[in-house]
């Protein structure tokens, strides 16, 4: 069995305002991933394309419960966090179609970017890779005492690499401030988690070999993620060591786009975005409430759209990075 943290952290009740902004927050990505699939469609996106749709409320709730100083590593699906850690939409969409504005000049499309300024570290192709580096980025804030912790992000299909227990070692040896967010969305590239795991379907405890406490958390409820992240943290924050979280999300388009999905149901993915949708359901949280009446939750879908569309018209308008930057930001000197 997996470990439970030592004392149970009360979460404060997000304040309306808190609730408008997720809701924004969850959208944006949401749009921006459907004007994403959009430009891949015409041909303005090279190389692999991987959405984050369905999966917003987990990146906007740990985001949400993040400190200023902490840092954050996924893989390549990795648009989600992009926003959510502050990247301007413009420079994301201009590196996901080879702009010279992108964040990585163009050269790194989608899924190798970063932004030191945002503490983003990646984008990383590897499946896994980011793991050790997100591992290496607590031992960081550790010895920097900056009072930082690192989110790594990682999938179910990836907590089958053997790098990832390696960091685990590690990272419980040191008490590194560290927290594993295993977005488990049930397929990896398109295999079941029931078929690929031989030790069981529950992937928080995996860390419990290395007294590694987590659980698992409805990854489809943005304030359900928040409460979560905020016990999480303050147990890597306060020098306990690492922390995992199972974010049981569920993704609706294929693993890329270039993946039919046909290793699930139409009528399974149908079921979860009507059920289980996670802007769909904060929205009737908020109608609910009475915080907000239709009209509003439009305005903001105006809002939100208008944003994407810039980015979509700078991306398409930056001009291609010159031949000689195959030469820049390959080497530094030390």
């Amino acid at each position: 069995m997996a470990t439970s943290p030592k004392r149970r952290t009360k979460v404060a009740e997000p304040d309306t305002a808190q609730l408008i902004q997720w809701y924004r927050d969850m959208l944006r990505i949401r749009r921006f991933e459907e004007k994403a699939g959009q430009l891949y469609g015409m041909g303005l996106i090279g190389g692999f394309c991987h959405l984050y749709i369905g999966q917003e409320a987990v990146v906007i709730g740990m985001q949400s419960a993040a400190g200023p100083t902490d840092s954050v590593i996924t893989s390549y699906r990795d648009h989600g966090q992009m926003l959510a850690c502050g990247m301007d939409p413009k420079g994301v969409m201009a590196e996901l179609t080879g702009r010279i504005g992108g964040y990585s000049k163009g050269k790194g499309g989608s899924m190798h970017m970063f932004s030191r300024e945002k503490r983003f570290y990646g984008g990383h192709g590897i499946v896994g890779a980011q793991v050790p580096i997100g591992t290496g980025l607590g031992l960081a804030h550790q010895y920097t005492k900056d009072g930082g912790v690192c989110h790594v992000y990682l999938g179910d299909g990836a907590l089958n690499q053997g790098q990832v227990y390696e960091s685990f070692n590690m990272a419980a040896l040191w008490k590194l401030p560290v927290v594993y967010v295993i977005e488990n969305n049930k397929y990896a590239m398109g295999t079941s988690i029931e078929r690929a795991s031989a030790g069981g379907t529950e992937l928080f405890k995996r860390g419990a070999a290395y007294g590694i406490p987590g659980e698992p958390v409805n990854g489809m409820n943005v304030i359900e993620v928040n409460e979560a992240a905020t016990r999480a943290l303050e147990h890597a924050r306060s020098g306990q060591g690492p922390y995992i979280l199972e974010m049981k999300t569920y993704r609706y388009r294929g693993h890329s786009m270039s993946d039919p999905a046909k290793y699930r149901t139409k009528e399974e993915v149908s079921r979860m975005r009507e059920q289980h949708d996670p802007i769909d359901t904060l929205k009737a949280t908020l109608l609910e409430m009475g915080a907000v009446d239709e009209a509003a939750l439009k305005e903001i879908d105006r809002e939100v759209k208008a944003v994407v569309s810039e980015a979509a018209d700078f991306a398409q308008t930056s001009p291609e990075p010159d031949a000689a930057e195959l030469w820049t930001d390959v080497l530094i000197e030390a």
